[in-house]
């Protein structure tokens, strides 16, 4: 049953529509966002949650939007344990995480899994701003690599990294991670790579420079960033979405850097705000 449904007989008729439709799950922690119109009834949506959903055992309300450099938010306890600590599985890996002192999306489950698919044998792997390791340890799991780097910013998210790679029993011989600012650590590593992702969309574009030098040549980059949604307009008027993205932004940013590259695809990963989505750009570097 829908929470919405579930919530018909316990509040007013008027007040259901501003019920949350939808919510995210890490491990056993929910996480959701309350309309200042339901915010009266924040521990009853709470409560209904865990009756509705065995397997989760703390409901927390978003008390804030992602903000700061780690790009976390506050939480405050609606429902179930206080604790903010958990163990997620995606993909045949396991992670533990601090879901309000590190960045983690399990919205980005299938994109994980979509860049690990495209990881060729014996590639060598650069994530910048890497995390709790979760593009790391996907690719590592899902693919055959030479070898995967990560750079995390957050002490907490790497410590959780290195927790994360000996909780999933890898080599921790390929799997390396870095704590530290990605513009002062990565020229310190005396090696390119095949691929490197940027999981960092709201300034992403800052670190192009540093991740283009960084590539082999024929080199992939994933690129993420936020882009405004297109839309077909009809005679009448009337605007049609579609999931198709414009390239000119993408291509300006990176001409900035090399006038030979192709972009292979650009793909959406989720929702940033109303007409503006969260795409990766698959670009391969000459």
């Amino acid at each position: 049953m829908k929470l919405k449904e579930f919530l018909k007989n316990k509040i007013p008729a008027n007040k259901i529509k501003h019920m949350p439709s939808s919510f995210d799950v890490i491990g056993n922690i929910c996480i959701l966002e309350i309309k200042d119109e339901a915010k009266k009834y924040e521990k009853l949506v709470g409560n209904s949650i865990l009756k509705l959903n065995k397997n989760i055992k703390s409901v927390f309300k978003k008390n804030s939007a992602r903000k700061g450099k780690y790009r976390t938010y506050k939480l405050k306890l609606i429902a179930g344990e206080n604790s903010r600590v958990t163990q997620h599985k995606e993909n045949g890996v396991i992670f533990n995480i601090d879901v309000e002192k590190c960045y983690f999306s399990p919205r980005l489950g299938n994109e994980r899994l979509r860049i690990s698919r495209m990881v060729k044998k014996n590639e060598s792997v650069l994530v910048m701003f890497s995390g709790i390791g979760s593009f790391n340890l996907n690719i590592f799991k899902n693919s055959s690599p030479k070898e995967i780097y990560g750079v995390e910013l957050n002490k907490t998210a790497y410590k959780y990294a290195l927790e994360n790679l000996k909780l999933n029993k890898f080599d921790e011989k390929k799997l390396k991670f870095f704590q530290g600012d990605v513009k002062k650590v990565l020229p310190k590593l005396n090696k390119k790579f095949d691929r490197i992702l940027m999981p960092l969309p709201m300034e992403s574009r800052k670190y192009l420079g540093l991740a283009i030098k960084k590539l082999k040549k024929k080199g992939i980059l994933h690129y993420y960033t936020f882009l405004e949604e297109a839309f077909w307009e009809k005679p009448s008027g009337k605007k049609e979405r579609r999931e198709i993205f414009s390239k000119d932004e993408i291509k300006e940013e990176i001409s900035k850097y090399s006038n030979k590259f192709k972009i292979l695809n650009i793909i959406k990963c989720g929702v940033y705000a109303p007409n503006i989505d969260m795409v990766c750009a698959d670009i391969e570097i000459s």
